[in-house]
């Protein structure tokens, strides 16, 4: 069979998964799930031979994909995306709520990515992937890696707790002024910071609340269940919380407004904001962010 594409295996640190690994080195197989099938289907070579889910890859091996008329063309989305900081190795971009940020699914940023940023320059160069996650109905800023490098030691910032993020978010029923939520979430430790902005009084909610978090774990959606469990549960949450208090239309009420860290390549320092969405501020016209 021919060979279509290639790719040499950068240095690493550890040897990772090679079906982890091997996402965005080709450009027709975007996504982990299309590597596992072509995987199945023995269209990859690790140095010269077939590739299977349990090879690992410690770098400088040669990866090649061979043609195959089955592999379908992958149709590029046409999603315009807000790029809010971009350089040769990562880029911030802001997602809508509403939106899956990867998965099986077409419309999702993943797909959208290549389209919206510009082509690293850099040997190691990947189709650009995000390094953390954004639940469907959260707005925000999502991080993504251009180079194998730059995903790998923006996962190891992620993992040591070296990048900073801060949330708002709308909370029902009286609240007291801040605190830290320190309870765990699937029997882990999880800690999230919080501060009351300003509330109002409402009708049917008793009171809203503006909230600013900044989760110090990154527990599976950890702000929302932190939040449900002391009784002040996201509105328009319709997952956790009251039944009877869970709002119905516009979305859930939890934007990711900030990210801070130092850049993991340059060393320069970056922080990067996203003002709330306007949906925020039909509740707290008077507020002022950023």
């Amino acid at each position: 069979m021919k060979v279509i594409e290639s790719h040499i295996a950068l240095e690493l640190e550890k040897p990772v998964r090679f079906q982890e690994y091997g996402v965005g080195i080709f450009n027709t197989i975007p996504t982990k799930s299309g590597i596992k099938k072509a995987i199945k289907k023995k269209l990859i070579l690790i140095d010269d031979e077939l590739a299977t889910t349990s090879k690992y890859i410690s770098g400088g091996e040669k990866i090649a994909l061979l043609e195959n008329e089955e592999i379908e063309s992958f149709t590029r989305l046409k999603l315009d995306l807000e790029v809010l900081y971009e350089d040769d190795y990562l880029a911030i971009i802001y997602k809508p709520s509403g939106i899956l940020v990867s998965g099986n699914k077409f419309v999702t940023i993943a797909n959208a990515l290549a389209q919206n940023l510009k082509k690293s320059n850099q040997i190691d160069a990947v189709k650009p992937q995000p390094v953390h996650r954004l639940d469907y109905p959260t707005s925000g800023l999502l991080l993504v890696g251009k180079t194998s490098t730059a995903i790998q030691k923006l996962s190891e910032l992620f993992q040591k707790k070296e990048i900073q993020k801060t949330y708002f978010a709308i909370s029902i029923g009286k609240m007291c002024s801040g605190g830290v939520i320190n309870l765990k979430i699937d029997n882990k430790h999880a800690s999230t910071n919080f501060e009351v902005l300003q509330s109002v009084k409402s009708e049917r909610f008793e009171f809203l609340n503006l909230v600013e978090l900044s989760p110090k774990t990154g527990r599976k959606h950890q702000i929302r269940k932190h939040l449900a469990k002391i009784g002040h549960q996201i509105l328009g949450d319709k997952i956790y919380g009251i039944n009877s208090l869970k709002l119905k239309g516009n979305g859930l009420y939890l934007h990711a407004a900030t990210i801070s860290f130092l850049h993991p390549l340059t060393k320069e320092k970056i922080s990067v904001s996203k003002e709330i969405p306007k949906k925020f501020l039909k509740i707290f016209p008077d507020i002022k962010i950023f």
